[in-house]
């Protein structure tokens, strides 16, 4: 029989609030996650498309720069050993088996202990795969994306792609060949790149031209030996601002499909977009997502959310029901979810230690998606938002509007028109009424 990492914890049910008893309010549970339950013909299962990563979820300790780890992970000895890795593969999958997760996504560093070479790390990497494929194989869980960790060893203290020294590009090179290649093996649907380090601290040592030129040629090589393998899935770009470094080249998406115009690559690559990364963009995630969506090219959702006032990645999971609103409205407005999924790039706060934290903090983050889901599906059901948009651009669809999108009129046109004009008439933006309008849906009582 099998060792249980998680003893006492069964699979996740739905049990409405309604009708939950007492009890069970402490027992981790679903209270909006119903996973077959349709939203706009679609199971919330397959409309929400939920991963857990492999870093916080197994490897996290939950220390901060100020105190030491406090996670309690019983099924971890702390070792680099490959017994280790394998042991701590078994509880991961049993947590996605009892958390009714589907899929998951992992750094290679994540899975496998570094060894003393390339080859040496490749081989510790093979080993944790094919392990890691018959749990995938038993329990029909399946990868979202990998990646590779470019950015914890020493040897990428000044960047990857962008490192001054062409030998740790090379490193690099051999790193993400490998994580590409491991990434296809067990069927990922896509594979991200985060320049954690692709970038500066100080322009007195940097030439920002190289760099950027080296971190295009660095994609340009990966995309190319993505296709050389057969690998169908959708190669993403995650960005971030900065932490660790003080300004990062893909710092918000406008930037990042800029560069990707810039050096050719635009097509090739889309973005993986992370709620926490937006807000140190200065950003908000419903602006991050609708420059995607307009872009055609969101990709996937990293699901966390940042601390108000707080300067740095703090990875809280999900909780607030306005946030996952605006973003499944996005999603469901562009079509939905496909390839990409909605990964909890997130972490149990530090105080928040034990086993069983583990299944309160995803299903509180998986309940808030839920409640999302619908409240985005209402909404759209109402058209009263839709509508609006549509009336206030109106005077772009007559004949006029027209001929000055299809490019029929030069600029001297345009203004002759201008002279003809006797009023301007703009129509109010009503904002507050429209935030009044997603509040009544959103806290309605639902019949």
């Amino acid at each position: 029989m099998a060792l249980e990492h998680f003893p006492g914890i069964t699979q996740l049910q739905f049990e409405s609030t309604r009708a939950a008893s007492r009890d069970a309010k402490c027992r981790p549970t679903f209270r909006h996650y119903n996973p077959s339950e349709l939203v706009e013909s679609r199971s919330m299962r397959d409309q929400l498309r939920f991963a857990a990563c492999y870093w916080h979820t197994m490897r996290n300790g939950l220390g901060d720069p100020f105190g030491g780890a406090t996670a309690q992970t019983p099924w971890d000895d702390g070792t680099d050993s490959i017994a280790n890795a394998q042991q701590r593969a078994d509880a991961f999958f049993e947590f996605l088996t009892k958390c009714q997760i589907d899929r998951w996504c992992f750094h290679d560093r994540d899975l496998a202990p570094e060894g003393q070479s390339i080859a040496h790390s490749e081989r510790n990497l093979d080993t944790i795969v094919a392990h890691v494929e018959q749990l995938q194989r038993s329990s029909g869980r399946r990868l979202l994306w990998g990646t590779a960790n470019l950015f914890s060893h020493p040897r990428y203290m000044h960047g990857a792609a962008t490192s001054p020294c062409v030998d740790v590009f090379l490193h690099a090179t051999a790193q993400v060949r490998k994580a590409l290649e491991v990434t296809h093996t067990l069927g990922g649907e896509g594979y991200v790149f985060w320049g954690g380090r692709e970038g500066y601290d100080t322009l007195l040592n940097t030439d920002l031209a190289r760099e950027r030129d080296q971190m295009a040629r660095f994609l340009h090589l990966a995309a190319d030996h993505a296709q050389s393998i057969g690998f169908r899935g959708v190669l993403l770009i995650e960005p971030k601002p900065h932490e660790p470094t003080t300004h990062q080249y893909d710092s918000d998406s406008e930037a990042t499909l800029n560069f990707l115009r810039e050096f050719g690559l635009f097509g090739k690559f889309k973005l993986n977009i992370e709620t926490n990364h937006a807000t140190l963009a200065g950003h908000s995630m419903e602006h991050e997502l609708a420059v995607a969506t307009a872009a055609g090219a969101l990709g996937s959702i990293d699901a966390n959310m940042g601390t108000t006032g707080l300067g740095w990645d703090t990875d809280r999971f999900p909780t607030d029901v306005m946030l996952t609103t605006q973003i499944m409205l996005a999603v469901l407005n562009m079509g939905g979810l496909t390839q990409g999924g909605l990964n909890f790039d997130a972490k149990r706060r530090r105080a928040s230690f034990e086993p069983i934290d583990l299944f309160y903090s995803h299903a509180a983050g998986m309940d808030a998606f839920a409640i999302g889901l619908k409240a985005a599906a209402r909404i759209r059901a109402d058209g009263r938002l839709h509508e609006f948009i549509r009336e206030r651009y109106a005077s772009w669809n007559s004949p006029m509007g027209e001929k000055i999108r299809s490019g029929q009129f030069t600029l001297a046109q345009c203004a002759h028109e201008a002279t003809k004009l006797s009023t301007l008439v703009s129509p109010s933006g009503r904002q507050e009424l429209l935030e009044s309008i997603v509040n009544e849906i959103l806290f309605a009582t639902e019949r």
